[in-house]
């Protein structure tokens, strides 16, 4: 099934229509796909470099603290030994990848169901274009005012206009991408999502 909808410039004037396939853009809203996307797409960025210091990584002598038996103390074998000032860390954080798979056939689901989510929403924009003639950030701000674009990420074709990328990217709350870097946390994590015509054309051609 196609829907349709209006296909509007930076002028926030209707300049015609397009149609949306129901396969990308009308699926049923899954939260929890949604949610274990998001989290697969955090676990990816995490540097994964946090580290408390083992026994073998604490600087000091190896030599028994004092004898075994007849001090009336705990036997002890180390300085280094967690029990001590300055010793080591049990079970403590280590280097390691915090990245965990994810089928591909449930990414690319999940991919669907946020562009459906904004559609249902009707927060889903259709632009003829991202492009401007004067790329200065003020004359963009001004524009997107009138639209009401506060919170919004723009995704184009597999080219971004560079003067347009230039211009928004000092702008608070604005991301723009080209379709291939079109994710779900990127989507998600903004109000409004703006799709070229050529954005939606290469998004069905790589979902369908």
């Amino acid at each position: 099934m196609i829907m349709k909808l209006a296909v509007k410039n930076l002028d926030n004037q209707e300049v015609g229509s397009i149609d949306l396939a129901e396969e990308i853009f009308g699926l049923e809203v899954r939260k929890d796909l949604l949610a274990r996307m998001v989290n697969y797409q955090l676990a990816k960025r995490r540097a994964g470099t946090h580290k408390t210091k083992l026994i073998g990584d604490i600087a000091g002598t190896t030599k028994k603290p004092y004898k075994q038996k007849g001090t009336g103390r705990a036997r002890q074998g180390s300085l280094r030994s967690p029990q001590f000032r300055g010793g080591a860390v049990i079970f403590g954080p280590v280097v390691r990848s915090h990245a965990h798979d994810l089928q591909k056939k449930v990414r690319k689901l999940a991919l669907k169901t946020a562009l459906s989510a904004k559609q249902a929403e009707g927060k889903l924009i259709v632009l003829d274009r991202a492009a401007v003639e004067t790329p200065k950030t003020k004359a963009l701000v001004e524009r997107f005012e009138k639209l009401g674009w506060t919170s919004v990420l723009i995704i184009d074709g597999p080219e971004v206009d560079e003067g347009f990328a230039r211009a928004a990217r000092n702008i608070p709350k604005v991301d723009v991408l080209p379709q291939q870097g079109a994710n779900v946390y990127d989507i998600l994590r903004r109000d409004t999502l703006v799709l070229t015509q050529a954005a939606v054309e290469h998004l069905e051609a790589r979902l369908k």
